[in-house]
C-alpha cells in the first residue's frame, strides 16, 4: 500500500481532523482516509452527474424566476427578429 506525505497543514486544520478522529473512534490516518474517500465519492458523482452544467430542475427554476421580469418596448415579432438577425451564418433554424 503507497504512502504520502502532507506538509503545511495548517494547525486548526489538523486539530480539527483530531477532534474528528476522536468522536469517530479512528486513527488520525483512517480519519483522514475516510474523509478523501468521502470526499472523491462526492466529487466523481457530481461530475458524473452534472458534467459542470446546472442540472434541469435548477435551470427550471431559473426560468420560473425569470417569468414576467424581462421588459422590453419591442413587440414580439420584433424581438424574434432581432434574435434570428444576431444568429452566426452557417446554423441552419427552423422556428
Amino acid at each position: 500500500m503507497k504512502s504520502i506525505t502532507l506538509r503545511n497543514i495548517p494547525d486548526e486544520l489538523l486539530n480539527r481532523l483530531r477532534t474528528l478522529s476522536i468522536v469517530e473512534k479512528r486513527s488520525l490516518n483512517n480519519e483522514i482516509l475516510m474523509i478523501l474517500e468521502k470526499g472523491l465519492a462526492r466529487e466523481s458523482e457530481y461530475k458524473t452527474n452534472c458534467k459542470n452544467h446546472l442540472t434541469m430542475d435548477t435551470q427550471i427554476k431559473i426560468w420560473q424566476n425569470l417569468c414576467g421580469q424581462w421588459k422590453d418596448n419591442r413587440s414580439t415579432d420584433e424581438i424574434i427578429r432581432d434574435i434570428i438577425d444576431s444568429r452566426t451564418e452557417g446554423r441552419s433554424v427552423d422556428l
